[in-house]
């Protein structure tokens, strides 16, 4: 992975507009609780849904090039596949979600423009089942959809206008670390600060209800939603420092019980526990947490005591444990066996595919990928280590061809193009390679030095006019971006 500087060149309107759904205080009053209140089209005047798309990616590109976000296929998969299925339910979708993971051990999530959903890691090894998370992941959702950021917006201009000066530098980095951003707000707030609260108080109880609505409508159970609460409220009543996510959504009494009576009113599912779920799980705390030697240990304990809820979890723990501490070979014989009872699971497959690597078996996992290639086509996780499989074994025109056709049907996706500046760079392509690497700033939103990537490319790219082209047309369209960004 290249060390790329971070990059925050954006307008004050996105970083003040990014930290409406953050700032969601406690719910007021319980009247006539159960009932959805209308929403209509408010904030429709203030900002289009073309402009929030803009702005939802320029805010995607300053949290790439600014936070530790997990760029992890197989979590990447799991996360929206489970946002999607609650998305697919919901009302008033304007714009594809998507969603992300930042490594982090504190509890919290939050939402932007675009559909642009961020979960911290902390927050799924902390639920004990799929509904909790799904319940936090649908409460972001309905942010989303009811248009919170462009109401909350409409509200301010309609009250008294803000010094944008001073409150750009804290608002951006309160919606990733509410701990640090609270403190970095000027004073400049305080006078509109109580009508900020009065209308976010609104924004959070709304989103409480649609969000349980939306967690029973997608066949989970929408007690995930009242029980996280309750788990959390207990967990941190008396501490000195409480998570992210409690000084973002505060959880008073009367939320709590405004949640389980909402609850209450559909009926209860008992759901078996998640595999995936529980896979993830074991991903996060064997891959992102403690040292290997520790997780050995911690799943050793969990097999030989039985205090899992799932036994292949355990396991595929164990394995990853063995292969971050380099036991290649204790990794394969826990892996082949849980993959030959689930020969499609892509947990399996990818943890599966870097043993073999490790273990220079290349033809086993050139072997597994191709035939699974072939039942899943340009799924993110199969093409990225098949890329990597054949990467690793000196095939690099293939490589190229696996990736570049990845990236045909799925533009932009920040792994495979690292990827891809290593499969030039073996192949001596290094034209091509500054090209790559011009994708990769691009998607961090470093414009400028995209651009002088592609100069770069195109100083060295010599008689292949139509490449050149290409990379002149691309030249303009990063330049035609960042002239977007300024002028939102």
């Amino acid at each position: 992975m290249f060390n790329l500087k971070p990059f925050f060149h954006a307008s004050a309107l996105i970083v003040m507009i990014a930290s409406t759904c953050s700032f969601s205080l406690e719910a007021n009053g319980q009247n006539n609780k159960l009932k959805l209140p209308e929403i209509g089209t408010s904030g429709a005047s203030v900002l289009s849904l073309d402009k929030e798309r803009q702005i939802g990616k320029a805010m995607m590109r300053q949290l790439r090039a600014s936070q530790p976000l997990i760029q992890d296929p197989v979590l990447i998969e799991y996360i929206n596949h489970l946002g999607n299925r609650l998305v697919k339910n919901a009302q008033n979708v304007n714009y594809a979600f998507e969603f992300f993971l930042i490594n982090n051990n504190e509890l919290n999530a939050f939402a932007f423009f675009g559909g642009h959903v961020g979960i911290h890691s902390g927050l799924l090894t902390t639920a004990e089942n799929e509904s909790e998370l799904a319940s936090v992941i649908a409460h972001e959702i309905s942010h989303v959809t009811q248009r919170h950021l462009a109401r909350r917006l409409e509200s301010q201009i309609n009250s008294q206008p803000l010094s944008m000066a001073g409150i750009v530098s804290g608002f951006l980095l309160a919606l990733v670390n509410p701990t640090v951003g609270f403190a970095a707000l000027s004073a400049s707030m305080a006078a509109s600060q109580q009508a900020s609260i009065n209308y976010t108080r609104g924004n959070e109880k709304e989103a409480d209800r649609f969000g349980i609505a939306l967690l029973a409508n997608s066949n989970f159970d929408p007690q995930g939603a009242p029980d996280f609460f309750s788990k959390m409220s207990a967990k941190y009543r008396y501490a000195s420092k409480p998570p992210a996510m409690l000084l973002t959504h505060p959880l008073p009494e009367s939320r709590i019980a405004d949640a389980r009576q909402r609850a209450h009113s559909y009926s209860v599912k008992r759901l078996a526990p998640s595999l995936q779920f529980e896979l993830a799980k074991s991903r996060i705390q064997s891959r992102y947490q403690n040292s290997p030697k520790d997780n050995i240990g911690y799943f050793k304990q969990q097999l030989r005591h039985k205090q899992y809820k799932l036994k292949a979890a355990a396991e595929y723990g164990l394995a990853m444990s063995y292969f971050e501490n380099k036991q290649y070979q204790q990794a394969r014989e826990l892996l082949e066996p849980l993959r030959a009872q689930d020969k499609h699971n892509l947990f399996y497959i990818d943890v599966l595919t870097d043993t073999y690597i490790a273990l220079k078996q290349y033809d086993k996992a050139l072997t597994m990928l191709s035939d699974i290639a072939l039942y899943m086509p340009n799924n993110q996780v199969i093409s990225l280590n098949y890329g990597n499989a054949l990467l690793s074994a000196g095939k690099y025109a293939q490589a190229e061809a696996v990736i570049n056709d990845f990236l045909l049907v799925n533009p932009g996706n920040f792994i495979a193009y690292d990827m891809l500046t290593t499969v030039y760079r073996k192949q001596n392509k290094i034209g091509l390679m500054h090209t790559a690497k011009a994708e990769i700033l691009a998607l961090l939103g470093s414009y400028k030095k995209a651009v002088d990537e592609l100069q770069t490319g195109y100083s060295l790219i010599e008689e292949q006019p139509l490449l050149q082209k290409r990379i002149k047309a691309r030249i303009l369209q990063f330049q035609e971006q960042e002239n977007k960004l300024k002028r939102l």
